[in-house]
């Protein structure tokens, strides 16, 4: 048997790793070294939402499949929901080398990056720089300072997956299926359906080039067997997925990427499946946006940095002469640096010294490399532009199948932060290998010429933009010039930075090349260059704000609003009306009418939409002129809203005496054939005499009913009610709790009873006279079946893997004993 080399087949790897290893803890030390961890917006919301499904576990050691202390109530898989998928968490934290949640996600981006670079068989050394390149992009640093960890954590897998789907096309074949199979199940047990689309996009243009080189080769036949080979580890992935995606699959048609059941009347025109147009392209790049993947600072960085803040800055300056501290104040609030037109913005900064690579890939790289990683990166590119260049994204999501169920188009940079890296790696390894020539030496200078000439051409007319957004020509001329200057200082800046960092490796590329340096020291020294680049970039965004004390838990502080509250051991809700469809820090204490969620029922967003907020603003302006009387507040008292909150002092709290509670009967039934006809009904309806059902998908005996009875609320848990009711002739009652047409079952002393729907979201039961029983069980087939098939599927991934791996190492026994 042929010997291993240590020095050149094991110490590459094993300094990659270790070099991973340390960036990551170096980078985030203050989780290692000051007993810190991240202070996460999105995560903190999150917490509040998955509170109270948290201590149901912990009490019961079963999972609470309802989350009832967020929008009155939904489905609990994709707030906070375990499976049996341990298997799967097992491999991540061993290929994470345990490091905490979240920063192994940047560890594992390195690692999957790298392991991509090997299959295109980029040399370790190199590749050491394009998956620190990947890793410390600021589109995955920023995403961990503002919590999105799911889709980081799927980010930072792509990789892996197409690692293995190239080594099933070009490599070994049982390596790359059994790589392919652990990165996709790696990558779906992110949960986050937006990245993993992205990942499929990227696949199938890689598809289409194999098959086309498959054709021109007449080797069809083989094409065939490969593709076989990565749809069972495909089949095999999603089984680790099956309760999840059936779960997903099956609410995803009633939460708001489902179909609009009301009619143009109320949606103006917008009825389709899937997101509204304006919602999905809320956040959508300008079309010289993407130039922030060369020059962070091109529209002044992130929307969240304020020039005011920098003592060298010249509208600091310009406000301190003013000399009048009230014009001041009120001035401050204009100063962000960044000048685009989105609500909110960070830049995409893949590096200076990538963008230079990846323009050596397009010159160097062999051509079916370059046809489909260029179509990647620009792809990304234009759909990042959505709402900027409507005729081709409304194309898109009017007609590419699952595209409407997505927003934040600007993600869809995704795409162009792995094919710049990935192709500008595979290049720069093609340069290395081909000898020098003029020809070679002018590629390399126009490559030069194309990314520093643009940076210095930014810097020398960084006076032609206008550096102002929307509104701005309002400002007092002497502020607005002021901050105008400080933006092109700030594009200047970077301009010279980058244009630096591509003539430094301009210089090593140039050394090699001329044999002054040898490959590895280029390597490493390049390696060094795209850290400092990146790491410099990405302490702008990620500093000392971004982490708080483990034993800090202030957000979620018990406040005097919340004590008057929590003496109510009863059943009911609360409704804050600071910025209640925001916000789940309320849910931490209580269940609320808002929450903190991409993906609410649509049923009651639109009752939110048409309702709910004009009540809303109803409230605020008695509230204003000392009105305290709910009364004619129907949609909120039928919520079972006890409390209203306006803020954390003790007299910030408002006690609902008129709310109708945790189930009611009703005297009248207004019948209506339309689920807009039910929606407009509801928003007028006396809820406490009467209720509105769409006959035309629930029966119902009559009209009128006897409200004499008594019902009420005995039992609760996220996933289980029980009632009693006593009355002397058929009633009509409603709950307060939101229906849900897949999972929930009601019996009436055991008998099973159709749930009904009425006032548009509440569940609702005929009763015939007498005393009863009622109760309702959530059991979802899709939790209980699909978490069973999880199981069996993550064992046989199991097997799967380490098969995989052992087939190959006797495979290269056997060889290398041929060899001998």
């Amino acid at each position: 048997m042929k010997k291993i080399n240590l020095l050149k087949d094991v110490l590459p790897h094993v300094l990659a790793v270790v070099l991973f290893f340390l960036v990551t803890v170096l980078f985030f030390n203050p989780l290692f070294f000051d007993n810190k961890t991240l202070n996460q917006h999105d995560i903190n919301q999150w917490q509040g939402g998955a509170q109270q499904l948290k201590e149901y576990r912990q009490e019961t050691g079963r999972e609470g499949l309802w989350a009832t202390s967020q929008f009155s109530g939904m489905p609990a898989y994709f707030v906070n929901l375990k499976w049996n998928d341990g298997i799967i968490s097992g491999f991540k934290y061993v290929l994470s080398l345990w490091l905490p949640h979240p920063v192994k996600n940047v560890f594992l981006a390195f690692l999957s990056f790298y392991i991509l670079l090997l299959a295109f068989k980029v040399r370790p050394y190199l590749a050491i720089g394009g998956a620190l390149a990947f890793g410390l992009s600021s589109f995955i640093i920023i995403g961990l300072s503002a919590g999105h960890n799911a889709r980081i954590g799927a980010t930072a897998l792509m990789p892996m997956v197409l690692a293995g789907v190239h080594l099933v096309f070009k490599g070994n074949r049982w390596l790359g299926f059994g790589l392919t199979s652990l990165g996709l199940s790696l990558q779906l047990r992110e949960n986050h359906p937006q990245v993993t689309y992205y990942l499929a996009l990227i696949l199938g243009i890689y598809g289409l080039v194999m098959l086309y080189e498959s054709f021109k080769e007449k080797d069809l036949k083989i094409f065939g067997l490969k593709s076989g080979i990565l749809m069972l580890s495909a089949i095999l992935s999603v089984g680790t997925y099956a309760g999840r995606l059936w779960s997903a699959a099956e609410y995803s048609q009633y939460s708001m990427r489902g179909k609009s059941e009301i009619s143009n009347t109320l949606e103006k025109g917008e009825n389709e499946s899937g997101l509204k147009r304006d919602y999905a392209f809320e956040f959508s790049n300008s079309i010289f946006e993407p130039l922030t993947l060369i020059l962070p600072n091109v529209y002044g960085g992130s929307s969240s940095n304020f020039l005011a803040q920098d003592e060298d800055s010249k509208v600091l300056a310009a406000l301190q002469r003013a000399g009048d501290p009230q014009v001041a104040n009120q001035l401050v609030r204009y100063t962000s640096a960044y000048w685009g037109n989105q609500r909110l913005s960070a830049p995409y900064y893949v590096g200076a010294i990538i963008c230079f690579l990846f323009v050596i890939g397009i010159l160097f790289a062999d051509k079916k490399h370059i046809v489909w990683l260029v179509t990647v990166a620009v792809l990304g590119i234009m759909l990042s532009w959505g709402d900027n260049f409507k005729s081709f994204n409304y194309f898109i999501f009017d007609h590419l199948p699952g595209y409407n169920k997505f927003r934040s188009v600007t993600f869809a940079l995704t795409l162009t932060l792995i094919a710049m890296p990935l192709l500008g790696m595979i290049g720069l390894e093609k340069l290395f290998s081909t000898r020098w020539s003029k020809e070679l030496q002018k590629k390399l200078l126009v490559a030069f010429g194309v990314t520093g000439g643009f940076c210095l051409l930014a810097m020398l007319f960084a006076g032609v933009a206008a550096f102002s957004k929307e509104g701005e020509s309002q400002l007092p001329a002497w502020f607005l010039e002021a901050l105008i200057e400080d933006r092109k200082s700030l594009l200047r800046a970077d301009a010279i930075r980058s244009f630096v960092f591509i003539l430094l490796a301009l210089i090593l590329i140039f050394g090699h090349l001329k044999q002054k340096v040898s490959f590895t020291l280029t390597s490493l020294g390049l390696s060094l260059l795209i850290l400092i680049d990146l790491w410099t970039i990405d302490v702008r965004y990620f500093g000392k704000d971004n982490y708080r004390r483990k034993s800090d838990k202030s957000f979620f502080v018990t406040t005097e609003a919340d004590q008057v509250i929590l003496k109510d051991k009863s059943e009911f809700r609360v409704y804050n009306l600071r910025g209640a469809w925001a916000e789940a820090r309320t849910s931490y204490h209580h269940n609320s009418l808002g929450g903190y969620h991409g993906a609410k029922m649509r049923r009651y967003q639109d009752l939110y939409d048409h309702c709910l907020q004009n009540e809303t603003t109803q409230l605020i302006q008695g509230l204003q002129q000392g009105n305290t009387d709910l009364s004619s507040f129907g949609i909120i008292n039928m919520l079972n809203t006890k409390y209203i909150t306006f803020g954390d002092a003790r007299n910030a709290v408002i006690t609902n005496n008129h709310t109708l509670g945790s189930a009611w009967l009703v005297k009248t039934i207004e019948k209506v054939n339309s689920p807009t006809e039910e929606l407009q009904a509801t928003c007028q309806l006396d809820t406490r005499a009467q209720a509105v059902v769409d006959v035309s998908k629930f029966e119902i005996s009559g009209e009128r009913y006897n409200d004499n009875g008594e019902i009420k609320l005995i039992e609760a848990r996220p996933d289980y009610l029980k009632y009693t009711y006593s009355g002397s002739e058929k009633a009509f009652a409603l709950f307060s709790e939101i229906y849900y047409p897949v999972g929930w079952k009601a019996t009436v002393d055991g008998k099973t009873e159709d749930i009904l729907r009425a006032n548009y979201v509440l569940r609702a039961l005929e009763l015939p006279g007498g005393q009863h029983t009622i109760e309702f069980t959530f059991q979802p087939e899709s939790y209980y079946t699909g978490n069973t098939i999880t199981y069996i599927s993550c064992i046989l991934l199991l097997i799967a893997v380490l098969g995989s791996i052992g087939y190959n190492f006797k495979i290269h026994y056997a060889k290398n004993n041929d060899d001998n």
